[in-house]
């Protein structure tokens, strides 16, 4: 009956309530019985007494409830249902920081025998105090795991948790003490009855990844081994792959290492290492190479790499397909599902990586052509890590003449000091926007410096450094070899009454009469919530004064702007209520703004930075209707599947065809440019390096 000692246990915690009167209680109790007694009958009829597991997609978001495992209570602190992280699935379990948090989970079947319970974390901070325990009950609580030291801070749960359930358990205990806004996520729970282990399957996957310049190794494709069971081991001693006769001469190298299944883009070469590598990096002598070593499985699902060492000539118009063909599992070969569901990779740059002129990471593309055919590059150079303003953040510039192949060493543009001492924080200036002025080929570009805290959270009304964050303009007039010093736009263009004015990021336009188009973003005054809206930056005397537009939209902020005919602006907007972009035009952005009849529902977002471009503007400054839009093209997070998108009728509609450039997760920021009249170039974040460019020709775009 440890059911019924489950439901004892319960009507223990109903008495010790505060205000709950005590026939009340008896009443409760008498229900749980009767609804527990009912519900055995139907979980040990539903529920397979070897495995059961949850993603917490059962529950709803932001409250606990049934799951498959079994049903979740609160027991102290903040503990919920959350939709806007996840392992897999859409929702995960997250213990709040801020004070001591715990959850119970009441088994749906008690633990007639040892269990094994397992499930992915992700710890939110490294700062202490940091306790994280599971316990078990059998009649008063034992622990079964302390993650104290074991869970890894990071995202995209890191650690992977297995523990021991006693027999006679009925409950779960899952409790957490971390400093405030951090706390655990947990996924993917599950427990298991011991069994022999078998390989219950073997996939290939083909995930869309760019092959990048300047990386080492450049994952392919991903072996998934699938293992079930607990007891005995299995044992991965062969791995067979063919590369196609095409790509043979733009590979040097093959090799194949253990990693995750989802590889982190803030450090995209930390996987694919020599520790991790089974068997030796074999060259290309022909279509077929087989991979010999010995490596463990464990339950769960294990990941295997395949990844390319590119030679030294290629184009990046060309791409690498390679396919899994057989793996070996203690004596047994076994042909992979989804072996020839073959991904040819494209080729690309990898223009900036954690570590590149002493740099811990680098964010916020800008890309454009100038009337000479040069590519200029804008980014942040975030110096100490991957964190926003303030901080020590510089703008950084990179150089091409060659349409993208080879880049000339990175410059720093804009630097605003950082020698003020503490309270400058860094004095960083970042979210970097470019454009070319066509009647001149002056290059502008403008960014936020932070003196002190004054950026996103901490920038208010007024014009001054100590007050609110200022808008910084450099310019080159030589195609972008040397660059003047910063000037100061502030006082300038900003209500003082705003608590905060900045551009874009990404880039602006020429219109056809000239004038230069700068997004823009801005916050209201405080008393007005800081609502942010959308807007533009314009300059019709060539850049030496500018005016600020009328906001386009509540709650929308960083945009790309594009003139579709003449006089008539399109902005297209990063909407914080998620899901999808606002769109919004004007043909006086001074005056307002109308709805466009595709805003909310024709282009998805997960709320991220998004690059538009009009293909004839950028050719020849005439409207051909051709629209190209980049972006994650995913409704929530996290972000990936970074792709493009077209349209010919000026963004009225947009073709059913995408061009996917990188399934992986990413901070997902980009910015398009057309290269010539054939080929559109983009510099995006991506999931193998921090800032990656690629080439893309029109004829994919538009059929």
């Amino acid at each position: 009956m440890q059911w019924f000692s489950a439901m004892l246990g319960r009507f223990d915690r109903l008495l010790g309530m505060r205000n709950v009167n005590y026939a009340l209680s008896v009443v409760s109790l008498l229900a749980l019985l009767a609804s527990y007694a009912a519900g055995q009958a139907t979980s040990r009829a539903q529920v397979d007494p070897g495995t059961a597991t949850t993603s917490f997609e059962s529950c709803r978001p932001g409250a606990l409830g049934e799951t498959p495992v079994g049903t979740l209570t609160a027991l102290e602190g903040r503990v919920e249902v959350v939709g806007s992280h996840a392992r897999t699935g859409s929702q995960s379990l997250r213990l709040f920081g801020g004070e001591a948090s715990a959850v119970e989970l009441l088994l749906a079947v008690p633990a007639e025998s040892p269990l094994e319970l397992g499930f992915w974390a992700e710890r939110w901070t490294a700062r202490g105090p940091f306790q994280f325990t599971v316990e078990a009950f059998v009649g008063d609580w034992t622990l079964v795991h302390d993650g104290a030291d074991a869970l890894r801070v990071g995202a995209r749960f890191l650690s992977e948790v297995r523990a021991t359930v006693p027999t006679g358990a009925t409950r779960l205990r899952f409790r957490c003490v971390s400093p405030p806004d951090t706390g655990v996520l947990i996924d993917d729970l599950e427990l298991v009855s011991p069994s022999p282990m078998r390989l219950q399957a073997t996939r290939a996957e083909y995930p869309v990844l760019p092959i990048l310049v300047g990386n080492l190794w450049n994952p392919v494709a991903r072996l998934d081994l699938e293992v079930a069971g607990t007891e005995g081991a299995l044992e991965l001693t062969e791995v067979t792959v063919s590369i196609d006769a095409a790509s043979q001469s733009l590979v040097s190298r093959v090799a194949l290492f253990r990693g995750p299944a989802a590889l982190d883009y803030r450090d995209p070469r930390a996987v694919l290492v020599d520790e991790q590598r089974f068997g030796g990096a074999a060259s290309v002598e022909n279509d077929a190479i087989s991979f010999e070593g010995r490596a463990v499985l464990g339950r769960g699902t294990t990941s295997f790499w395949v990844a390319v060492e590119l030679a030294e000539e290629v184009s990046l118009e060309q791409s690498v397909t390679v396919s899994i063909q057989a793996a070996r599992v203690s004596g047994v070969q076994h042909i992979p599902d989804g072996a020839d569901d073959v991904t040819s990779q494209r080729l690309g740059v990898a223009l900036r990586n954690p570590g590149d002129d002493g740099s811990r990471a680098f964010r916020i593309p800008g890309l454009v052509t100038t009337n000479e055919g040069t590519l200029i590059a804008v980014y942040d150079v975030r110096w100490k890590g991957w964190g926003d303003l303030p901080g020590d953040i510089d703008v950084g510039m990179m150089r091409s003449t060659d349409r993208g192949d080879t880049w000339e060493p990175q410059r720093i543009v804009m630097d605003m000091g950082g020698d003020g001492g503490p309270e400058s924080r860094g004095d960083g200036v970042g979210d970097p926007a470019i454009l070319v002025d066509r009647q001149t080929n002056t290059i502008h570009v403008i960014a936020t410096w932070s003196h002190g805290n004054r950026a996103w959270n901490g920038s208010g009304p007024g014009t001054a450094p100590e007050e609110t964050g200022q808008l910084m303009l450099v310019s080159s007039r030589d195609d972008g070899v040397t660059w003047s010093e910063p000037r100061n736009l502030t006082e300038d263009v900003k209500p003082p009454e705003w608590s905060y004015l900045l551009q874009g990021p990404g880039r602006g336009i020429t219109a056809h009469d000239g004038t230069l188009v700068f997004p823009a973003q801005y916050q209201l005054s405080p008393a007005e919530g800081r609502m942010p809206h959308s807007t533009v930056l314009l300059s019709r005397d060539r850049g030496v004064t500018w005016t600020v537009g009328e906001g386009a939209k509540a709650n929308t902020t960083e945009a790309a702007v594009v003139e579709t005919v003449d006089g008539v602006y399109m902005l297209n907007m990063r909407d914080n209520r998620g899901g999808s972009r606002s769109v919004y035009t004007s043909e006086d952005p001074l005056a307002g703004w109308t709805e466009h009849s595709t805003s909310r529902h024709a282009l998805r977002e997960p709320v991220c930075m998004a690059s538009l471009i009009h293909v004839g503007r950028e050719i020849d400054g005439k409207a051909d209707g051709r629209l190209i839009f980049s972006n994650p093209d995913v409704e929530r997070g996290p972000r990936r599947r970074m792709s493009l998108q077209s349209s010919v009728d000026h963004g009225a509609t947009w073709l059913p065809a995408t061009v996917r450039l990188d399934d992986g997760a990413s901070a997902g920021y980009s910015c398009l440019t057309m290269i010539d009249a054939k080929t559109v170039g983009i510099l995006y974040e991506g999931s193998r390096a921090h800032m990656t460019f690629q080439r893309i020709p029109l004829t994919e775009l538009f059929r």
